[in-house]
């Protein structure tokens, strides 16, 4: 089963494959053929394959949200990875930086203006754009 959302997760469907909608069609079709022939004594069964249908409906629909927190779950286990990641890269490269790159970055933080190429270039001890380019190439992938 599928869940079909608008951007705003909002549920505006549901798609439901193989057994399943074997399963939906045919007590629908029951359903239909109720309404039919449809007395004043079929309501009450009238009532029951709409809750059966109900119910259906919710288990799948549970079902496919549970699937769903699964998946967000793995993808914030793989962000908080990643951050963590990025924060000891961040902190590396804060150690290999000299004060006067530190300077000239808090300076373009504060104004909001992007690298400048004479940044990379300015001179730090023991070639920290060196060190800090090897660090990154030896820590293995970054996704």
């Amino acid at each position: 089963m599928l869940l079909l959302t608008d951007g705003s997760m909002r549920v505006r469907g549901i798609r439901v494959q193989g057994h399943d909608e074997m399963a939906m069609k045919l007590l629908f079709w029951e359903l239909e053929q109720h309404l039919k022939s449809s007395s004043g004594a079929s309501v009450v069964a009238i009532d029951n394959k709409i809750e059966q249908a109900m119910d259906l409906v919710k288990s799948h629909l549970m079902y496919a949200v549970r699937e769903e927190v699964e998946v967000l779950k793995e993808q914030i286990k793989e962000l908080i990875e990643r951050n963590s990641q990025l924060e000891q890269e961040n902190t590396l490269l804060k150690t290999l930086a000299s004060p006067e790159q530190m300077a000239q970055f808090q300076a373009q933080v504060q104004t909001g203006s992007p690298p400048t190429p004479q940044m990379a270039a300015t001179p730090g001890p023991a070639s920290a754009t060196t060190l800090s380019q090897s660090a990154t190439h030896s820590s293995g992938p970054s996704a």
